[in-house]
């Protein structure tokens, strides 16, 4: 059970020490492994008369798999969208990735590592008729994969097949570039994955990041979400609040938008004004993983406290 924000959204520590720079690992590893699992599964489906990435040059992704995609898309409905995806018949790896995306949030280990190597499988397939999707496919079945490891066996055991994995991760995309270096679906997944390591690692750019996902990936409204993610973690919540409302013009209904605004409103000494957005969250919380329903509870409950001048016990909301 979490007991703290989603992994991919959670507030980052740079380390000060030795035991610090351990715990740092784990968390910069399991971020870009929940970043990667939170952009796959929002990836939006290919409307049947076109690619919503690509202008021209478009790929086909089967009806199933589409409708799961709009479930999460439009409505933020990831029960929905296990169902659709429970009876899908596809070879898709996106499909697959999906499946583990959902199993990683309700924290079901062997759901997610089957289907982080039925991801990497498919999408080694598809390498052969698609090989800029399939390359990008390999890289998220890999680090499903890792994450799988992560999960299972604990930072000291993992770190080195979690290493290695990042850095076939990176290879991969690494192919995926000499053959579309702008191509959106692309941008959009490494974007999230540089951004989720630049706020983690004191050497990095999380400009560079940023201005990835600003300039080159695609549908936009994945794009501001990253990026107001971004902002936020750099502790940067005004420029985080005018991606999360951009994103939240074209996905009005998305509870994930609507937590991840009231977020920035706290951030911002704005409780109060958070407080209508994690109940319209919350009000959809059917639809959502139980441990994302019982954090968003939580978050509200503290910003309750602090509106109110309360000293509500807000841990009692978390499940054991």
């Amino acid at each position: 059970m979490m007991t703290d924000m989603p992994i991919a959204s959670a507030p980052l520590v740079k380390p000060t020490s030795q035991q610090q720079r351990w715990a740092g690992l784990k968390r910069v590893t399991a971020v870009v492994m929940g970043a990667v699992t939170i952009a796959i599964s929002l990836l939006p489906p290919p409307a049947i008369a076109g690619d919503p990435f690509r202008a021209s040059d478009s790929r086909n992704i089967d009806s199933q798999t589409e409708a799961a995609f709009k479930a999460i898309f439009e409505q933020g409905n990831y029960r929905e969208a296990a169902q659709l995806l429970d009876t899908a018949q596809t070879d898709e790896p996106l499909a697959y990735a999906m499946k583990a995306s959902i199993a990683y949030l309700n924290g079901d280990n062997e759901g997610l590592g089957r289907n982080g190597t039925l991801t990497r499988e498919a999408a080694q397939r598809l390498t052969q008729s698609d090989p800029l999707r399939g390359h990008i496919y390999t890289a998220a079945g890999h680090f499903l994969e890792g994450a799988h490891t992560l999960t299972t066996q604990g930072t000291v055991r993992a770190t080195p097949a979690v290493l290695g994995k990042l850095q076939q991760v990176f290879n991969e995309l690494g192919e995926a570039e000499k053959i579309a270096p702008n191509d959106p679906e692309l941008n959009l997944i490494k974007g999230f994955m540089d951004l989720m390591l630049a706020v983690n690692l004191p050497f990095s750019n999380p400009q560079q990041a940023i201005e990835r996902l600003q300039n080159y990936a695609a549908p936009d409204y994945l794009a501001q979400r990253g990026i107001a993610i971004g902002y936020r973690d750099l502790e940067q919540p005004d420029l985080a609040l005018q991606a999360v409302e951009r994103a939240i013009q074209a996905a009005p209904n998305n509870p994930d938008l609507l937590y991840l605004k009231a977020q920035i409103l706290v951030l911002q000494n704005r409780p109060q004004e958070s407080l209508r957005l994690f109940r319209q969250a919350l009000a959809q919380r059917e639809q959502l993983p139980d441990g994302l329903g019982d954090q968003i509870a939580y978050e509200q409950c503290r910003a309750n406290n602090r509106v109110n001048n309360r000293r509500q016990n807000c841990n009692r909301l978390l499940q054991d």
